[in-house]
């Protein structure tokens, strides 16, 4: 049984996600947002403290975007991975490095500096230049997706799943006003998945089972 450690609309929600549309069986464990702080015992499990850790068998990982490759390599074989010998496969992974290293990452200090640092320390400089540094790197996804349905081979597969999620952060955290059109086209489509659908119903309930509220 592969457990998935997660906070409500975390990057854990990634492989979350892949978790409902590989159709995977799994355990939800819902942790408190930050966990290094809020759930101690935790640290003992990811000494980072970080989200997501997963547990498949002797394989332990925390990287989100690569969990996601892991699952479908793993337990596969599935459309959801581009193959090698497919001539998609170097924009596949690119996509999927690009999604946490070029679009989360700015994403989490206009978080931090707008929502989770004390009253005091919030710095609404820094927060506008790491929303406008992330906005322009997503005109790749606006050319892209201007072009196709899907990111790349001509289908759904991981790569719109870990993009998906940076453009979900980005509604959370009030950045999805300036998405241009093809990206608000594209996060409607990937919102009406079956898959979306099954994983955000899935930490829902899970919270609610384990009595972890969603983070203020």
């Amino acid at each position: 049984m592969i457990t998935l450690y997660h906070c409500f609309a975390a990057r854990s929600f990634r492989p979350l996600w892949m978790l409902e549309e590989l159709g995977l069986p799994y355990e939800l464990k819902m942790l408190p947002f930050p966990p290094r702080v809020l759930a101690k015992e935790y640290l003992a499990i990811n000494p980072l403290g970080t989200i997501p850790c997963m547990i498949d068998g002797e394989t332990k990982m925390t990287e989100s975007s690569g969990i996601c490759h892991y699952l479908g390599t793993r337990h596969g074989p599935t459309p959801l991975i581009v193959g090698i010998d497919d001539p998609a496969y170097g924009a596949f992974l690119n996509w999927m490095y690009f999604s946490d290293a070029t679009l989360t990452f700015p994403q989490t200090l206009v978080l931090r500096y707008t929502q989770l640092e004390p009253e005091e320390r919030r710095n609404p400089q820094v927060a506008g230049d790491y929303a406008k540094w992330f906005l322009g790197r997503l005109r790749a996804v606006e050319a892209a997706t201007g072009q196709s349905e899907t990111l790349c081979a001509g289908r759904f597969t991981a790569a719109d799943v870990v993009i998906g999620y940076a453009l979900r952060l980005a509604e959370n955290i009030g950045l999805a006003k300036d998405f241009g059109p093809n990206v608000a086209a594209y996060w409607e489509r990937l919102q009406q998945r079956d898959g979306y659908k099954r994983a955000v119903a899935a930490e829902t309930l899970a919270g609610e089972q384990q009595n972890v509220p969603r983070r203020a």
